[in-house]
This record gives structure tokens, C-alpha cells and sequence, in this order.
């Protein structure tokens, strides 16, 4: 057992996940890796074990002090456990105190479930290619090089990495918060809170063709299908075009494309391109140039710090840091509530083309990115691609698949060839 447990502040963009959670909801996502062979648990703990102590900032638990949350480090890697439920299964505020993250295993897959407190899909993904690497080292003996964002477990942990570079990269500007609402999705909610995961592959050099021929990229081709979708379910369910909402999706931004920073803690940040319905009809080519237009407008690194500065600035307030924590997460909630999920319709984040060191590639035939529900929006859309296939998520908590369905058929309807997987009940 550890003595003398290090502990860290949060990251400007982890505060407001514990103070807005709710009894039924906590901010999660998900990374899983399949395997060509079943998982060996044994070895998945020992892999586990050497994989913890190269991430202090990741392989930590939640704590709650007079002032902010902190987060402190484990005594000891948890244990690996069997997936028996669906993905993304709530993560009680209770466990997260005892360790923000949990790994679990299925058949071939591994998955890594984090709060989003203790880091991003970017740092998620490090972490869990490294614990990947290391399985695949003790399963199969085999040895290669790290690279491709997996890690040196023996080596240790770069200062860097550690680091909160929301405050580092902050801007003398802060940009206004105000948006209107946007429009979102309802429907049946699962009394059991059943999470519903349906997965479409595609061939990855198909889909990139496909956007290309829009002269367009991957994410914002999907981001225009999605905005499509979302547009033809409210025209259907809401006839008069003056009380239909804008409809606009949340893209995440990985700010380390912008800011030179290898920390492994939250440093994303978002964009929400949108339409407006009550201003007429809207073709697909016309959301296509919306999107394309406000990503290359805010995708640069002035606008982003712009974006991000006013959190930073709040952070630093005197009357704000001297505030109890539970008035802090009251405030901070109420915040949420009001301005944190009503701006978009709905989130596509895209972590992009997942690499691996050559000699790892043999042992692994997939992966997937999976975020969890919005605390009062119904859907979520999590897209990466690997060995040639991609991998576009959906999940929900409520019974009706119907953006699902739209979405898959417009691609279909495209030419792309999609195969659908889900978790549905019978």
C-alpha cells in the first residue's frame, strides 16, 4: 500500500462534470479494443498493474475538499471486471471516489470506461492503447516499440502531461457564451435505464471518398448527415416552421492540434455549427457549406482560447475561490442546466484514425469509441476509425431508434455500404 498519495487539482474543464451529476446520470465515456483472442483476465490485471503508475493524472480517485474537488491518486490498480451490462452502465459518484475509471472485459473486447473528469478521448485513448500494448505483451510475448500514442510503461510520466493547459493557452479576449437553444430529441425513456448502443461500420476509404466528393472532410460529411437527420424528424413533428428550433451539432475540438501541449488531462474544446429552420428549407449541400464555413471561421487557435477564456477567468475569481463547495456546485449546476446541453442537438465527436505500433497490429481487429447520454438529451454519436472500417455509435436511453434509422438510411441512400450492429432487447 501507497503512503503519502499525490493529488492534483482538476483541470479547468473537469469542474463542472461532478457538480452537475445526477442521481441517474454521471458524464462517462468509453474506448474498447477487440481482440483476435479471448481476454485472459489474469494477464489483463497483471497488464493493468504495470499500466496504472505511467498515468498519475488518469489512474486516480475523486475526492472532495473544503473549496474544489481534487483528484488523488490510487493505492493500487482496481481490479478487472466482467462486463455483465450494457456500455456505459452508470458510474455512481460512490465508485468514482474509489476509482474514476473502470476496465472491463467481454469475450475479445476490453473496454475502459472514464469519468470525464480525469481526462478526454484523447487521453483516453493513450491510456488505453498503452494498456492495450501491455496485454498484447503479456499474452503473446510479443515485443515492439511504442509509438503511435502508446506509452513507455517503464519510463516515467512527463511533467507535461500533468499539466492544466486551459490556463496556460488562455486569451486576453473572452467570447460571449450567448447562443440560442437548440432543438433536441425526445422520446421514450427506458425505466431501467437501458442504454441502447447501435454501431454502423463502414469501409473507412469509402466514407473518405464520399466526403471528398462533397469536397468535404470525414467529420464534417457526417456532421451534415446528422444535421440532416435532426432537421427532417422536427419538420415531421413540428409543423409551423416559426416554432421549430436551430438545429446544431456539437463537434469537439482536440486543442492539441493547436496548442503545442501533450497534457493527458481534458484540453478540448467544442463547436456548434448550426441552421435555422425558420429561415426557409435547406438542402444537404447547404448544411454541408455551413458546417465547412463555421469550422475553418472558429478552428483556429485565437478563436478556440477565446472560447475557453471565460471559464479560466471565473476559475480565478477571488470571490469564486474562497466560495464553499457546496455553494460552488450549486452554482455550477444551475449553470449547466441552463447553458450546458440546450446549445446543441446533439454531440458527434470523431476521434479520428486509430494507429498502433506495427507489431501490435496482428492482435487487435477493432476498436470503438462510445460517449455516454446527455444528462437531459437522449442521444450521443461517438466515430473512430481502424484497420480500414469505420466506426460511427450511437447511443440512447430512450426506445425509439429513429435518428439512428435516418441517419444509416441517408447513408445507404449515398451509396455507402453500412453494417449495423446493436445491443437491442428482443
Amino acid at each position: 500500500m501507497k503512503k503519502n498519495l499525490k493529488w492534483m487539482k482538476l483541470d479547468n474543464a473537469a469542474k463542472i462534470y461532478p457538480a452537475a451529476k445526477r442521481k441517474d446520470w454521471t458524464n462517462v465515456f468509453r474506448l474498447s479494443v477487440t481482440f483476435a483472442d479471448p481476454v485472459d483476465p489474469h494477464l489483463l490485471k497483471e497488464a493493468l498493474d504495470r499500466t496504472v503508475p505511467r498515468f498519475p493524472s488518469i489512474a486516480v480517485r475523486l475526492r472532495a475538499g473544503m473549496f474544489w474537488y481534487y483528484l488523488e491518486e490510487l493505492p493500487e490498480a482496481p481490479p478487472v471486471l466482467l462486463e455483465e451490462e450494457y456500455p456505459l452502465n452508470r458510474m455512481s459518484f460512490r465508485a468514482i471516489r474509489k476509482c474514476a475509471f473502470r476496465v472491463l472485459y467481454y469475450r475479445c473486447r476490453l473496454s475502459v470506461e472514464f469519468f470525464h473528469s480525469v481526462t478526454d478521448g484523447t487521453g483516453g485513448l493513450i491510456f488505453t492503447k498503452t494498456l492495450a500494448a501491455e496485454y498484447v505483451k503479456c499474452r503473446y510475448g510479443a515485443t515492439f516499440p511504442c509509438g503511435e500514442g502508446v506509452l513507455d510503461v517503464t519510463a516515467p510520466p512527463s511533467p507535461s502531461e500533468l499539466e492544466d493547459s486551459f490556463g496556460k493557452y488562455d486569451s486576453p479576449v473572452a467570447a460571449s457564451r450567448k447562443e440560442e437553444n437548440a432543438y433536441r430529441l425526445t422520446g421514450t425513456r427506458e425505466p431501467d435505464r437501458f442504454l441502447h448502443v447501435t454501431t454502423g461500420i463502414l469501409d473507412a476509404g469509402e466514407a473518405l471518398a464520399k466526403a471528398k466528393s462533397h469536397s468535404s472532410t470525414l467529420t464534417v460529411f457526417l456532421a451534415a448527415v446528422m444535421m440532416k437527420a435532426i432537421y427532417d424528424i422536427q419538420n415531421e413533428k413540428v409543423h409551423d416552421p416559426k416554432k421549430r428550433r436551430e438545429v446544431r451539432i456539437l463537434i469537439p475540438v482536440n486543442l492539441r492540434r493547436l496548442f503545442p501541449s501533450s497534457t493527458l488531462r481534458n484540453f478540448a474544446s467544442y463547436i456548434t455549427p448550426g441552421i435555422d429552420p425558420k429561415m426557409g428549407d435547406y438542402s444537404f449541400e447547404e448544411m454541408l457549406r455551413v458546417i465547412h464555413h463555421s469550422l475553418g471561421l472558429e478552428l483556429t487557435p485565437k478563436k478556440m482560447a477565446a472560447k475557453f477564456t471565460p471559464n479560466v477567468r471565473s476559475e480565478r475569481l477571488t470571490v469564486l475561490r474562497i466560495m464553499p463547495l457546496f455553494v460552488k456546485n450549486l452554482a455550477m449546476k444551475l449553470v449547466y442546466n441552463v447553458v450546458g446541453e440546450k446549445k446543441s442537438s446533439i454531440c458527434l465527436s470523431n476521434l479520428g484514425a486509430v494507429t498502433l505500433p506495427s507489431g501490435m497490429e496482428p492482435y487487435v481487429t477493432r476498436f470503438d469509441f462510445v460517449l455516454g447520454v446527455q444528462a437531459d438529451s437522449p442521444c450521443n454519436c461517438g466515430v473512430c476509425s481502424y484497420g480500414g472500417k469505420l466506426y460511427i455509435n450511437f447511443i440512447r436511453n430512450i426506445r425509439e431508434a429513429e435518428l439512428e434509422r435516418r441517419f444509416f438510411t441517408e447513408l445507404v441512400k449515398m451509396g455507402l455500404h453500412v453494417t449495423v450492429e446493436s445491443n437491442e432487447r428482443g
